[in-house]
């Protein structure tokens, strides 16, 4: 998925789109994000949105210089589930 860049003080949405040749009749029943790694003053997530295809995540904070791997979970109407992982490198732009 690449690296995708993000000041400190920006607070940037950040979406999966889990429907690309994948979601046939099954939809998102749940999803958790997790940042690693979890430190003071780190990337977090402020807010979360869920649709029948499609995660996204608010990001706020980050310390310049780090870099952070934001993990999305689902879980599918199926009961199936699946995670995927962006990374995020924070700089002071």
């Amino acid at each position: 998925m690449g690296i995708f860049l993000k000041d400190p003080a920006a607070a940037i949405d950040y979406a999966i789109d889990w429907a690309a040749g994948y979601l046939e009749t099954e939809n998102i029943v749940a999803s958790r994000w997790q940042v690693t790694p979890a430190e003071a003053g780190g990337v977090a997530v402020s807010a979360a949105r869920r649709g029948a295809a499609r995660t996204s995540a608010t990001l706020i904070g980050g310390i310049a210089g780090h870099v952070y791997r934001v993990t999305n979970q689902v879980t599918l109407s199926d009961t199936r589930t699946d995670e995927r992982t962006i990374t995020v490198r924070v700089e002071a732009r």
